[in-house]
């Protein structure tokens, strides 16, 4: 699978090399450098959104061209995508969560990207479209910052195992993003305390407007330090307008929020109503030498052992050419 992918890149400027990214019957233009010395497999990815939206084309133009060079990690490939659209919301229209995943599989496969170092961040309408993609995208990623922006409609529940960060000009009252920030702050805050994940901080700057004079910038180093946790202990499956196949180790399409959770050999989810669901497993959630029990809504679903099979595997890369997050085992859950 991976051979018969190929993606041209031609140099544009100081090393930024012009590409383009195809899926969903949309193109995505991208510009991207590579920085540091750092060996195949092992290099960072930063997808940085840029502002605009609801604007003509060449506003938006400008605002990626800005988003180019706004960021300069130590380390990885810098991507600045430009949005297919010029709509308001450019960047959580559905087609960007089959081009972006399409990016990051590009990456990994042919530039040399660790697929636990993928990050994403965005800038005004780029921070909306961090609000939308982090919680619903947040096993392709190993951290999330989100500037400037507001969340419409949103919700932060997906947001579990995946760091996040807010940064906001607390003058910046467009939308009330100055606001709804704080709110999301309070949100964040009540599911860590309720759940005990949700890794967050939200700094808002009182001086500042929209524009926070790059003082946000530093959560480029910061992002660097953290990885994605592709096997999770908990996973929480938020509700949203689009929900992809497969969520960490949840398959299925729930209705609601979904929290399932793993201790020892015992598997207890809750919120999936009458919808089946899917687990893929691997031996770095669970003993799969040793029978599972799995629990669904306080009713035994499964009691047994769960055999590894190459099926499973080709099921996982069907979905997704994610190596770190390929099931060896599948159990099918239905009520």
């Amino acid at each position: 699978m991976v051979a018969k992918r190929e993606l041209k890149m031609r140099e544009v400027k100081d090393g930024f090399k012009y590409f383009e990214i195809k899926a969903a019957k949309k193109t995505m233009k991208c510009v991207g450098k590579l920085y540091g010395e750092v060996e195949r497999g092992k290099r960072a990815l930063y997808i940085s959104m840029h502002g605009g939206g609801g604007a003509p084309t060449r506003v938006n133009d400008q605002q990626w061209n800005n988003q180019i060079q706004l960021y300069v990690p130590k380390e990885g490939w810098y991507v600045a995508p430009r949005a297919p659209s010029d709509t308001w919301n450019l960047w959580h229209e559905w087609h960007i969560d089959e081009l972006f995943s399409r990016l990051i599989e590009d990456m990994v496969a042919l530039k040399g990207v660790d697929p636990n170092r993928v990050y994403l961040m965005g800038y005004s309408a780029g921070g909306d479209g961090v609000y939308q993609l982090a919680p619903r995208l947040a096993d392709r990623f190993g951290a999330a910052t989100m500037m400037a922006g507001h969340p419409n409609d949103a919700t932060a529940d997906g947001l579990c195992n995946l760091p996040f960060r807010i940064y906001m000009g607390g003058k910046d009252a467009a939308y009330k993003r100055n606001e709804v920030a704080a709110q999301w702050g309070e949100k964040l805050a009540k599911l860590q305390k309720e759940q005990g994940c949700y890794e967050h901080k939200v700094t808002i700057y009182p001086e500042m407007g929209h524009w926070m004079k790059k003082k946000d910038a530093e959560a480029v180093p910061w992002m660097a330090t953290k990885t994605r946790k592709a096997w999770p202990q908990k996973v929480i499956w938020g509700k949203s307008g689009k929900r992809s196949e497969r969520f960490y180790w949840l398959g299925g399409k729930p209705k609601d929020v979904v929290i399932a959770s793993v201790k020892g050999q015992e598997i207890v989810i809750k919120g999936a109503g009458k919808t089946p669901l899917t687990l893929f497993l691997n031996d770095k959630l669970l003993d799969l030498d040793e029978p599972v029990k799995v629990f669904l809504d306080d009713k035994e679903a499964y009691n047994g052992k769960v055999a590894r099979t190459q099926e499973a595997i080709q099921q996982s890369f069907k979905q997704r050419l994610d190596p770190e997050m390929a099931a060896t085992a599948i159990i099918s859950l239905k009520k």
